[in-house]
């Protein structure tokens, strides 16, 4: 295990010379034999700040951990090695050293979710790691905008997964434990947690592989019909993506008479739902709505196909019924999301759908082959946002 001296300890610990020994003094910080520091006492500085940040007073914490009524002692289980520490380096030196603006590389905090630092503040030591990764992009000419989406896109999808695990931890773990009066370093700090956070990081790698095998197989598709189109063998433009809104009726009404847990509880159950049945004709989705979802298809036919599917399934689940907006046509890709005309306006053909219905545009139909589909004319419909009215279509199956 790593360990610094007390004047290293104080400048990776993020507090004064003064204020460290005063938390050696209370007994919140304890040297080795040797008069070192581990990176679990680092931690336990680390832990200290934020709780000193939300209120909590010192000398008040300080007491409860002699009295034994508190203890940072899980900090040394293995799984929070991951509570990553400050390293020796400034933001400054760091950019210096590898080449890169200190503004990009300062995003880095702030993706994490943490205030944005300044030049002179310490990297973290897991931010160093991210640091290696944008040294060698920029070393093969990546812009650094593509840079600073990669590290946004990184930071709020990991968020997300943090949040959500912590959240499962807290209900199935934490809670049960403390309503039968255990002592937080008899879970928090024991081999079960250990395996649990090594086999989750196992996990989320795994999980990684696999989404870069549905993405990058999308790529390598595209590359090749590119080729073909240059070539003459094959007209991209008769394949544009196409972009689904699927949304439930009466969630507001649901929300405000069954409360936030119930329309939490639909939710969860609609996105099973979707993801089950939109996978099976390739579809995607984007993000999801409180109340829906945002979908990408490559194919508009399988899209009407997969919203009808998706429609059935929903009414199938007793959930309140769905409506769907379907349009084809070129998108803008940024940051794990999608924009453009062609998004907007499956918004608001959405928002046109009536309970069970749904909508497509014309450009959705010229992209469609399915011969077991129909589409009966809706109608010519202003659309909020959109100039001139939109020939509306609604589409069915082939009995």
């Amino acid at each position: 295990m790593e360990s610094f001296d007390q004047a290293e300890a104080v400048q990776r610990s993020g507090f004064t010379a003064d204020e460290f020994d005063r938390l050696v003094e209370l007994g919140i910080l304890r040297p080795d034999a040797t008069d070192r520091y581990g990176s679990g006492q680092l931690r336990r500085a680390g832990m200290v700040r934020s709780l000193l940040a939300t209120g909590i007073q010192l000398e008040g914490l300080a007491a409860a951990i002699r009295a034994g009524t508190v203890s940072l002692d899980f900090l040394d289980a293995p799984a929070y090695d991951r509570f990553s520490v400050l390293s020796g380096e400034t933001f400054a030196d760091v950019a210096d050293r590898i080449g890169a603006p200190v503004e990009l590389l300062m995003l880095l905090r702030e993706a994490s979710g943490s205030m944005p630092p300044t030049p002179d503040d310490r990297i973290r030591d897991e931010e160093l790691a991210l640091a290696d990764l944008m040294e060698l992009a920029l070393s093969a000419d990546f812009r650094p905008a593509a840079m600073e989406q990669m590290m946004r896109t990184l930071g709020e999808t990991l968020r997300r997964l943090a949040e959500t695990e912590s959240a499962i931890w807290r209900t199935e773990v934490v809670e049960p434990a403390l309503r039968a009066g255990r002592q937080p370093d008899d879970f928090l700090g024991a081999d079960f947690g250990d395996r649990m956070s090594a086999m989750t990081e196992r996990a989320v790698v795994a999980m990684y592989h696999l989404q870069q095998t549905r993405a990058w197989t999308a790529d390598i598709i595209d590359m090749f019909e590119m080729q073909l189109a240059a070539a003459g063998l094959h007209s991209r433009l008769a394949h544009p993506p196409a972009m689904c809104f699927l949304d439930i009726s009466g969630y507001t009404r649901l929300t405000q008479e069954r409360g936030d847990a119930a329309a939490a509880e639909v939710a969860g159950q609609l996105g099973r739902v979707v993801l089950r049945t939109s996978v099976r004709h390739g579809g995607q989705p984007v993000k999801w709505l409180g109340d829906g979802v945002m979908l990408h298809f490559h194919d508009p036919g399988r899209a009407v196909t997969g919203a009808l599917d998706m429609v059935r399934a929903v009414n199938a689940a007793g959930l309140p019924p769905a409506h769907v907006g379907l349009h084809a046509g070129p998108v803008i890709f940024q940051e794990g999301d999608y924009y453009g005309s062609t998004v907007n306006l499956a918004s608001r053909i959405s928002d046109r759908a009536g309970p069970g219905q749904v909508l497509v545009s014309q450009a959705v139909i010229d992209a469609t082959e399915d011969p077991a589909l129909t589409f009966i004319e809706y109608g010519a419909v202003e659309l909020k946002g959109v100039e001139g009215a939109i020939p509306l279509f609604e589409a069915s199956r082939i009995n």
